[in-house]
């Protein structure tokens, strides 16, 4: 069971491994376009809410958007100027860890030329390079 930040007060995450690439969600398996990552990083819920606010307005509302990540990850920071000991900082913020192949958002209900362009213009948002995928060509 992945944690939620309601159960978290007392359960902080260790580092993990972001080795290998996406066993899982790794195809557009809801829409008819994607955009699939082709490195790997932790990805914030601020990139990935700009992301998805950026593939909204360029849809104009039309069509359908599915976000195939999730950030149920917390990474703790400790502040500025702080000696090191005295236990484990608190929450920073939540990411997702995606690894190269992860489908991030697919899209449906739009032409190429709209989808395509939309992708685009969140991958700018992104801090990992990205491909435009459509489902059944390669």
């Amino acid at each position: 069971m992945a944690t939620t930040p309601d159960l978290t007060k007392h359960r902080k995450m260790h580092r993990g491994s972001r080795a290998g690439i996406a066993r899982r969600g790794h195809t557009v398996a809801f829409g008819q376009f994607g955009l699939q990552a082709l490195e790997r990083c932790w990805m914030t819920t601020r990139q990935i809410e700009a992301a998805r606010q950026t593939i909204t307005r360029t849809m104009k509302r039309r069509g359908k958007l599915w976000i195939r990540i999730f950030p149920q990850k917390s990474y703790t920071k400790k502040p500025l100027e702080v000696r090191m000991g005295k236990g484990k900082a608190g929450i920073e913020d939540w990411v997702a860890v995606i690894r190269p192949a992860n489908m991030l958002f697919e899209v449906d209900g739009v032409p190429e030329v709209v989808a395509k362009a939309g992708m685009r213009l969140a991958a700018a948002k992104l801090p990992i390079r990205t491909r435009f995928v459509v489902r059944g060509r390669a």
